[in-house]
């Protein structure tokens, strides 16, 4: 018996029997179902975080200071005050650095008459916008002369200046941010990513007026320190280079044997990113293909339930002739139709809700989705194998009938 003929005979079974094998399926096409959504917004959530990454720039090293020690118990990275302003500066000769940008960051209240929003605040050089692939959407960004004079002006995110004034213009307007006064100058362009890495809840001030007024300024070496330099370089591949020479200045500046601070590139931020969201996409996947498993023992158990409803059957056709495997070639093709049919309904739903869901705000997340072809691929294949291995034992029971004692079952 040729393929074509299992597929005829097993359509024509499952037909004789339509509600017990849409039920069947019913455990396929959720488990599917579930797999394409789940790993979809995996995907999705990795890819979001990745475009958020590299819209910066993959030419980019962050240099931090180091962790300090006391009584032999070592605190946090970059918890120690080891870089300064002057630090930034001398880093700018370095061959292969396009540019320095300082920062301080510190997390606030911003209120305009009765509105109110929580951000990230940003203490930045107008450097900033060149080193960090960053532009202005509406009004200005603030000059060295803000940063020299300590002025009181501040640069919003968007979504912090949707928040705060809705469909009226920011700028020129007076906000608050912890109680003082702040003038608008600029809006930022929208950005847009993902929790802690969305830039649109951001919000920029001179980074002299963040020292003095916003935040716990201190001293090092004789100069005003900072908790990021961000430096970009002319291309990732003098990454190593640009590193050994940075290196060398800022052990010679801070005079110290062992490097007092830490460095890392866009790259490795994204390679983390990347391997974090993976995993979760993983376990996404995992717990979705339980419904699988389940579905599977469901096909066991209806295939276990035909076999003894068709014992006669499969005696008659041992009787004229049908040999051990044409039995099990039938049995193990209703398996697989019945899961491959599972899945590819199943694929069509978990599409039908990754595009449902994708675009729905979930307080300053956006959950984005993508469904890749090979999960979709991944979803077929591991259907029909589910088919295959739960179809497995009741095929072989059925094939291993004896003739006689199947023509005389009752």
């Amino acid at each position: 018996m040729n393929f074509l003929e299992s597929a005829r005979i097993a359509i024509r079974s499952l037909s004789a029997n339509k509600l017990r094998s849409s039920l069947t399926m019913l455990g396929i096409i959720i488990g599917v179902t579930a797999v394409i959504a789940m790993l979809s917004i995996g995907r999705g959530a990795q890819a979001a975080i990745t475009n958020q990454i590299t819209s910066i720039g993959t030419n980019l090293l962050y240099i931090r200071p180091g962790a300090p020690v006391q009584n032999g118990v070592r605190a946090a990275e970059g918890s120690a005050a080891t870089l300064t302003m002057e630090d930034g500066q001398a880093l700018i000769d370095v061959p292969n650095v396009v540019g320095v940008a300082p920062e301080v960051d510190s997390f606030g209240q911003l209120a305009y008459l009765g509105n109110n929003a929580n951000g990230r605040i940003l203490g930045v050089t107008p450097d900033y916008l060149n080193v960090m692939n960053a532009a202005v959407a509406d009004g200005d960004f603030f000059t060295t002369a803000n940063v020299t004079a300590r002025s009181a002006v501040v640069v919003l995110g968007s979504q912090i200046a949707q928040e705060l004034f809705d469909t009226a213009e920011p700028v020129g307007q007076s906000i608050r941010i912890n109680g003082q006064t702040f003038r608008v100058i600029g809006v930022m362009q929208s950005k847009g990513g993902t929790g802690f890495l969305n830039q649109d809840t951001q919000v920029f001030v001179p980074i002299t007026t963040a020292m003095s007024r916003l935040s716990r300024g201190g001293r090092f070496g004789g100069g005003n320190s900072v908790q990021v330099l961000n430096v970009k370089i002319t291309d990732p591949s003098v990454q190593d280079q640009v590193v050994q020479d940075i290196s060398q200045i800022l052990d010679q500046r801070h005079h110290v044997a062992q490097d007092d601070f830490s460095i890392q590139s866009q790259q490795d931020i994204l390679n983390t990113a990347n391997q974090v969201t993976g995993t979760l996409t993983i376990f996404l996947g995992g717990i979705a293909a339980i419904s699988l498993i389940v579905g599977g023992i469901g096909i066991m158990n209806i295939m276990l339930v035909s076999v003894t409803e068709r014992t006669r059957e499969i005696g008659i056709r041992k009787a004229v002739g049908a040999r051990k495997r044409d039995i099990l070639a039938q049995f193990l093709t209703e398996a697989t139709i019945l899961s491959l049919s599972g899945g590819l309904i199943g694929i069509l739903f978990g599409a039908i809700i990754a595009r449902v869901i994708s675009g729905i705000q979930l307080g300053s997340s956006t959950i984005s989705t993508v469904v890749d072809p090979d999960a979709v691929i991944l979803a077929v294949l591991f259907s029909a194998g589910v088919g295959l291995f739960f179809g497995s034992y009741p095929a072989s029971r059925a094939a291993g009938l004896h003739p006689i004692e199947a023509l005389r079952y009752e």
